[in-house]
């Protein structure tokens, strides 16, 4: 996987109440990660039925690049705020397309 193109996704649910405080957070890390080199896409949705569920939706050309991505200090700073805004683990999963 390492020289190949991966899919991340993570759902993320937060405390109720705590949605627009999320946004805030998380907003301006979407526009600095899609500059970053070797991301194709990197996005963010909300539930439409449950307001405190998102889910990200991210590609990057290699396992390699979103490592390096995964080390950056503005997301490691999210990681830090996460027990204040989230009311669980992100559940993430890493994909490779087969087809």
């Amino acid at each position: 996987m390492a020289n190949q193109q991966v899919t991340v996704t993570a759902r993320i649910k937060v405390k109720p109440g705590m949605e627009e405080r999320f946004k805030q957070e998380y907003l301006p890390v979407l526009e600095v990660s899609r500059s970053e080199e070797g991301c194709i896409n990197y996005d963010l949705h909300q539930s439409t039925d449950e307001p405190s569920l998102f889910l990200l939706h991210e590609n990057w050309v290699s396992k390699e690049i979103l490592d390096k991505h995964l080390q950056m200090p503005y997301i490691k700073a999210l990681g830090e705020k996460g027990g204040e805004i989230l009311a669980e683990p992100p559940e993430v999963r890493l994909w490779q397309r087969v087809g």
